[in-house]
């Protein structure tokens, strides 16, 4: 048993010294808490269970670090001795607590709803005796236990707790001259008790808090990292700013040169022919008001020449996928000679309409999408 506590109470010594680091809330008026207790003792051997006796006391704890804290505890007792004082026995304790569950499972920077405790105390044990049955006595007591707490509360404040342990009167055994510990001179007790965390001045919680430690040049060198990248962002930033208004100039010339009214272009070949251009908006067939004109002055040359044709080759301009751009050339052409069929009554056997797909006449891809009316002249 001994052995056991002294494992556990160097492995708390460890983590310590490392969660002194690492923790928020660990000064010296922090984690401070008080408790009452009560419940009951028995002794150990030789008994039944009608000789469990009252017992309380108070409770005042100093949490060190998440594993380890220290603690002082005064019990009283009712009736265990043959004494008619107000107090039969009393104990005042000096508590080392190690949490188990922080120190196998981590500090999570909270407590957890349920958490074991190890104790190990030792004591100052008084009886007090009536002068007629002898004098008082003081004995060397040792205690060992858990306590089964369970944390509640929306700022973890309060514990409650059970809290079985084992209590020795080192010194019952008057024939030795040593102290020892004798099943037959100690003490069952369990305890019932609530306790108050009072809140910490660090971090304003009723608990300690995690902090990740740090080393000054590491958080200089992410400094100067931050510094240079916020540099690089701002580079960046300015070369978006050109390119976005780079791209606003190029989008205005587009608008503009997508809305002004195409020249008419005659071409003439030989004498026996002439060529009109109608132009398309973007991924559109039908043909702009703007472009009615164009058609007008082919029909008009269809009436005036009654032997005359026409080659209407409708084109697109490259963008989409090949059989689009092939359907919308096709489209455009019909499109032409849709009015010049219907609006103007020519007949549809002197128009010959095409699709040609992507043009590529005009060194300005917009400029291609059209459909271009050759006119064949009578000879």
């Amino acid at each position: 048993m001994k052995k056991f506590f002294t494992i556990i109470a160097l492995g708390a010594t460890v983590l310590t010294a490392g969660a002194q680091k690492s923790v928020q809330g660990a000064g010296f008026f922090d984690n401070w808490s008080v408790g009452l207790v009560g419940g009951g003792i028995l002794p150990t051997t030789h008994t039944s269970f009608d000789k469990f006796r009252a017992t309380y006391g108070v409770e005042l704890t100093k949490q060190i670090t998440p594993v380890f804290a220290l603690g002082g505890q005064f019990l009283a007792n009712n009736n265990t001795t043959a004494s008619r004082t107000v107090f039969d026995q009393s104990n005042l304790s000096l508590l080392g607590k190690v949490n188990f569950s922080n120190l196998f499972c981590g500090y999570n920077g909270q407590p957890r709803l349920f958490e074991v405790e190890g104790v190990v105390g030792a004591g100052w044990g008084h009886d007090y005796i009536n002068k007629s049955y002898g004098k008082d006595a003081n004995y060397f007591t040792s205690k060992f236990g858990f306590n089964f707490n369970f944390n509640v509360g929306e700022k973890k404040a309060w514990t409650i707790a059970v809290k079985p342990s084992i209590v020795y009167n080192m010194e019952a055994d008057r024939k030795q001259s040593y102290n020892a510990y004798n099943v037959n001179n100690s003490a069952i007790e369990l305890l019932a008790g609530v306790t108050y965390h009072f809140k910490n001045k660090n971090n304003g919680k009723n608990y300690m808090t995690l902090v990740k430690a740090y080393d000054q040049a590491e958080v200089d060198g992410l400094n100067a990292k931050v510094n240079d990248l916020r540099a690089q962002v701002n580079d960046k930033n300015a070369q978006l700013a050109k390119l976005a208004a780079d791209n606003r100039d190029l989008q205005q010339k587009l608008n503009d040169c997508r809305n002004q009214k195409p020249a008419v272009q005659t071409i003439t070949k030989n004498s026996a022919s002439l060529e009109q251009t109608v132009t398309f908006r973007q991924g559109k067939s039908t043909v702009d008001a703007s472009q009615l004109p164009n058609v007008e002055r082919v029909a008009t040359f269809l009436k005036n020449h009654k032997n005359s044709t026409v080659d209407i080759k409708g084109y697109a301009s490259p963008e989409g996928s090949a059989e689009i751009n092939a359907k919308i050339a096709k489209a455009r052409a019909e499109a032409v000679k849709s009015i010049l069929v219907n609006k103007y009554k020519i007949a549809a056997s002197r128009i010959n309409a095409e699709g040609q797909g992507v043009g590529n006449m005009f060194s300005e891809d917009d400029w291609n999408r059209v459909s271009i009316c050759t006119i064949n002249e009578s000879k």
